[in-house]
């Protein structure tokens, strides 16, 4: 089966990584080559299934249970970090952490003496914090350029020029946030983030600051780098950061730990999440086109499931088609 991929962010990777695996010959179309533009480019790479739940459908929860194993099986060893996930705030806003508590699951309470043992750069900070122990990581930019370099080493094509479709057994369109007007009730949410670079804070695992107002996760990237994240405006506009939202990153991230204040700024960067109105993923097939979309916030955590619910969708129809001959 011949299969051309649209797009080359997370979904269509991963989709290209599932179908190959199962003897699918695949090529990918991209618009520019390499994935400044793509959205999961500028993700925190969390895969932490059981703290999105407290913002997100039990469905998020349940497809993104396998997520780290996946991507452990399809990157490199030591991509995946299995560290947990440690929500903390300050004591002022201790109601949003119990807020946080009655709508997750999957966690331990724990005291000042264990956040200290677990993150010594915040002992004495915080008094209480939920801890998610099989929650993960990865660095989405790391794994992005490895899954493309294994993929092109099974025979994967990319290619960003002109492509007659006429020719491919299949289409998957992972065009994300460019389909944004063409396909009904799909819309923008912009995501801001920044890089702070300090050797004052040293982290082993992603942290989420809670606040009423902009909730805050800082996620190690070794070497003294912390993505810095995000936040969540109904826009579809992908210009650069505002003053407004790199004040408040600034700010949390200072709340987190002071140290923070003297971090040299690196990087800021904005993404495009496409979104249905219920925030969750689409996979929609019309003829020869297998479209998939909406993957919002979840990218690096529901694309594996998404993935492999392409593939059987792919493979099952051409088995059935070759059956009938």
């Amino acid at each position: 089966m011949h299969v051309l991929i649209k797009g080359a962010g997370v979904a269509g990777l991963t989709a290209a990584h599932a179908l190959v695996g199962r003897g699918a010959a695949v090529m990918v179309a991209e618009r520019t080559h390499g994935f400044a533009n793509a959205a999961s480019w500028y993700a925190g790479g969390m895969l932490a299934p059981w703290c999105e739940r407290e913002s997100a459908e039990e469905t998020v929860l349940i497809r993104g249970t396998a997520a780290a194993g996946w991507w452990e099986a399809a990157l490199p060893a030591g991509s995946v970090h299995r560290n947990g996930t440690l929500v903390v705030a300050p004591l002022r806003d201790a109601a949003e952490l119990r807020r946080f508590a009655s709508r997750t699951s999957g966690y331990r309470w724990i005291g000042a003496e264990e956040i200290g043992a677990l993150e010594p750069a915040l002992a004495g900070r915080f008094r209480e914090a939920l801890f998610f122990p099989e929650e993960a990581h990865l660095d989405p930019r790391r794994a992005l350029s490895a899954l493309r370099q294994g993929l092109e080493a099974q025979g994967v094509v990319f290619s960003g020029g002109a492509i007659e479709e006429d020719r491919f057994d299949l289409t998957i369109d992972c065009t994300g946030a460019a389909r944004i007007g063409e396909i009904k009730a799909l819309r923008g949410v912009r995501g801001e983030m920044l890089y702070l670079q300090t050797d004052e804070v040293s982290l082993s695992r992603p942290v989420r600051l809670l606040h009423p107002r902009i909730p805050l996760y800082i996620v190690p990237r070794g070497g003294g780098l912390f993505m810095c994240g995000a936040t969540m405006i109904e826009s579809d506009d992908a210009g650069a950061i505002t003053a407004r939202s790199l004040m408040e990153l600034l700010n949390a991230a200072y709340t987190l730990h002071p140290a923070f204040a003297e971090a040299r700024l690196v990087e800021t960067g904005t993404g495009v999440r496409p979104a249905f109105g219920d925030n969750l993923p689409r996979v929609t097939r019309q003829n020869n086109t297998i479209t998939v979309n909406g993957l919002y916030r979840h990218g690096f955590l529901l694309s594996p499931a998404i993935a492999e619910e392409v593939a059987a969708l792919a493979l099952g129809a051409e088995l059935k088609r070759g059956n009938a001959r």
